[in-house]
């Protein structure tokens, strides 16, 4: 749950380029119920779109609209339901130049990076689309005479809280499977990047999406917290940072509904002397520097192992190369960049040494945009905060280690568990650190070890809390209650413990 946000009021004379968001609820627009917050554009600072902070009275009315909606499309064949999601996909493609244009400008990533979001959104709906050869149920001759046979039913209301960091991938994490399979959903989205939720409801309407089976509520907190404790929600994802994912885990289960909260992430890279050195340092500094560093799968530690300072150099080398407002896009938000710049100050002042210092960049003619340049600080010590929080920036703190098992020391200090990598020329040493990583995903020569569907994505430890994956076949168990049929019509199957 985000901190508490002040409301602004829009008046005619700063009316912003894309207006006042509104929420989408039973297949309407509708405008919101509390105050506004201005939405900036991270490149620029500039104020693009107010968006609102809706009250609890939002979330009942998109609960009962999705209530509303359930039973005509939980009845309705899941062959049937995902010919919309077919539709649909060929909307994303259609306007993959919009959609990557509108994350350029409400998040800042790049535009390759913002269009590599797409074709991921793509993916995901991809595979909700072949749910019905994915989800089936199972029947069997259990005894002479005696059949047992189990459906996959929806859950029923769900609701999907994303964040800020991916406005259209993170939401196709959930959206396709969760409505493929039955369910009747309530997005909200992050109060920071509120434009693209509403073209993903556009384009679902458009493909033929009836109305109610999927909703859009803009807002912070009070919204969340709404959505935990609606009796009429069933199940909730969330993911955002580890400390409002526990909050939303204890209170979503207490009000007895299904949860799976994904936190934050402290993933260690760890390099060992043998490793390739271009293929590794071009990896590590992408892993580092992709999308700001504003992703749970950054690079943000790597643990040197050895003789490793050519390796080092050439990390330093590759960030280098970067150039924010080119190919480094801004963070989020003035806070981040003070927050992020804050980090690095200390871990030098804590004796760590800089290699490479994106502090103070400014990018001509975006001097109000909130860059962060990418930055590479060696001689870290695993008690410092660089080394243990999650910075959420292009910085890369690398912590030595005398040796492998010091490394995975290190790893596993962490509370976090969401990814690991290794980089080494020896399979023996792969599968040493991937039997012994204490990470749900772990990568051998891979900096983003992101698993590719049909696999789910997913963390241990203070990464995830809940049961289960939130992409891939995982997905299916969170998103569907099992019913178990046993019938008999031959009376001569006998009587026994089952009759």
């Amino acid at each position: 749950m985000s901190a508490t946000l002040s409301p602004s009021s829009p008046t005619p004379a700063t009316t912003p380029k894309h207006g006042t968001v509104r929420n989408f609820i039973g297949g309407a627009w509708l405008s919101g119920d509390g105050g506004l917050l201005d939405v900036h554009a991270p490149a620029t600072g500039a104020v693009i779109a107010r968006s609102p902070l809706s009250t609890p009275a939002a979330v009942d009315a998109a609960v009962r609209a999705a209530t509303t909606a359930l039973p005509a499309w939980r009845a309705t064949p899941i062959k049937e339901r995902v010919q919309i999601l077919f539709r649909y996909r060929a909307l994303l493609e259609r306007h993959v130049d919009e959609l990557t244009a509108l994350i350029v400008e409400e998040h800042g990533k790049v535009d390759a990076e913002a269009r590599a979001e797409i074709l991921k959104a793509i993916e995901l709906t991809e595979f909700a689309c072949a749910l019905p050869q994915l989800a089936t149920g199972e029947v069997l001759e259990v005894s002479k005479g005696v059949e047992c046979r189990t459906e996959r039913h929806p859950v029923g209301v769900v609701a999907s809280v994303v964040p800020f960091n991916f406005p259209s991938m993170v939401p196709h994490w959930t959206i396709p499977n969760a409505i493929a399979l039955g369910n009747c959903m309530l997005l909200k989205p992050s109060e920071l990047v509120p434009l693209s939720a509403g073209r993903i409801a556009d384009l679902l309407t458009e493909a033929g999406l009836p109305a109610g089976v999927f909703n859009v509520v803009h807002g912070a907190r009070e919204v969340v917290e709404a959505i935990c404790d609606h009796p009429g929600i069933d199940a909730i994802t969330f993911v955002g940072s580890t400390r409002v994912a526990k909050e939303v885990y204890r209170r979503g289960t207490s009000n007895l509904k299904r949860v799976l909260a994904l936190g934050g992430a402290k993933n260690h890279l760890i390099v060992m002397p043998d490793a390739e050195p271009e293929m590794t340092s071009s990896n590590v500094a992408a892993s580092m520097s992709g999308c700001s560093g504003q992703r749970c799968m950054a690079a943000s530690v790597m643990v040197a192992v050895g003789g490793t300072d050519a390796i080092v150099s050439r990390v330093v080398e590759h960030a280098r190369r970067l150039v924010p407002g080119e190919t480094l896009g801004p963070v989020i938000s003035r806070a981040a960049k003070e927050r992020i710049e804050r980090y690095i100050t200390e871990a030098e002042q804590a004796g760590a040494r800089v290699l490479l210092d994106g502090r103070g960049v400014t990018v001509p003619g975006h001097e109000d945009g909130f860059y962060v340049g990418p930055t590479v600080i060696d001689g870290v010590t695993p008690d410092m905060r660089i080394a243990q929080d999650e910075v959420f920036g292009p910085v890369l703190a690398i912590v030595r280690a005398p040796s492998l098992d010091r490394a995975l020391e290190i790893e596993a200090a962490s509370p976090f568990g969401n990814a690991a990598a290794v980089f080494t020329e020896r399979g023996a040493t792969a599968r040493y650190v991937a039997e012994r990583a204490t990470a749900g995903m772990i990568g051998v020569n891979v900096g983003v070890p992101v698993p590719r569907e049909p696999f789910g994505f997913g963390g241990w430890g203070e990464s995830s809390f809940g049961v289960g994956d939130i992409t891939g076949r995982g997905s299916i168990e969170f998103w569907t209650k099992t019913k178990k049929t046993t019938t008999k019509w031959n009376r001569e199957a006998g009587t026994n413990w089952m009759s």
